[in-house]
């Protein structure tokens, strides 16, 4: 019977041992993809900050333009850009996406264009109406792609498909914090109302005008954001994979200090039961 327990012991040591392996590598891989994904993050920012503060010095400087991208229009349909892992073992992010997008759409007629292989995944399951379900790799995705993306959802909100669009995605804060954001995208919120008075016309001369450069930009910055928000979620995903790997194999380790004392334990008292069977039969 000790025999027996022994062996299982040992064979529950050897398996947690080659789970620990598979963690530690996971570990050392998202710690290696993390850096390159932190500055891809930080790159993105000023490209958006610039892009944002040209659609705002635009409708701030020119009052008497209009644009389908300012108009607040009753809201039948929202389309949703969500943003999610393309595999598991990180912990509660893609669940915590989840779990907002489904409090966010609630109650609402939407369509989600789905990003990431789980993103699709939980999406397809649910039975929502995706626009595509092209975009299910997150490392793949490109400038170009996120490009592609923010020209079909533009076009898309103009011809009146839907009525307002929001990305749902995860912003990378630090290696142990990765908060679910959720970001209006259009319409854009138009500033002109509040900075009434405060700012003077502009001397810039836009051709062939304000309203044609405005909109010739709004694509670009929808590209902007989804860019962003693909960095931020891949940064986030990949912090998030190396401190669940991270925590696995810590446990790995206690679990097989622990075994390892089992076993000890048990191979002690084997020893002990065979010497007093001999000691008895000496005796008799």
């Amino acid at each position: 019977m000790a025999g027996a327990s022994m062996k299982e012991i040992k064979l529950r040591v050897k398996s947690v041992q080659s789970t620990m392996q598979i963690t530690k590598a996971m570990e050392l891989v998202a710690s290696s993809k993390l850096r390159r994904a932190k500055e891809n993050a930080e790159r993105c920012r000023p490209f958006f900050d610039i892009l944002h503060q040209t659609l705002t010095d635009i409708a701030l400087n020119n009052r008497e333009f209009s644009s389908p991208y300012l108009v607040q229009r009753p809201v039948k349909k929202s389309c949703y850009v969500v943003v999610a892992g393309d595999r598991g073992l990180a912990g509660g992010y893609n669940s915590n996406v989840f779990k907002l997008s489904a409090a966010h759409m609630a109650g609402k007629d939407v369509i989600v264009l789905p990003i990431g292989k789980k993103a699709v995944e939980y999406f397809s399951r649910h039975g929502f109406s995706l626009l595509s379900n092209r975009y299910a790799s997150v490392e793949s995705i490109g400038d170009a792609d996120c490009a592609e993306m923010a020209q079909v959802l533009t076009d898309g909100y103009r011809r009146g498909d839907f009525d307002e669009l929001f990305v749902i995605y995860t912003n990378f804060v630090s290696m142990l914090v990765q908060d679910p954001a959720v970001m209006k995208i259009l319409p854009i919120h138009d500033v002109r109302s509040k900075e009434q008075g405060k700012q003077a016309g502009s001397m810039i001369l836009y051709e062939p005008s304000c309203e044609a450069v405005y909109n010739a930009i709004v694509p670009q910055y929808v590209t902007g954001i989804l860019s962003c928000a693909v960095d931020e979620s891949l940064a986030s995903e990949l912090g998030a994979r190396r401190t669940a790997m991270e925590a696995a194999s810590k446990n790995a380790g206690e679990m097989i200090e622990d075994l390892n004392l089992r076993y000890n334990r048990a191979r002690q008292g084997a020893i002990t039961q065979e010497i007093t069977e001999i000691v008895a039969g000496a005796e008799q």
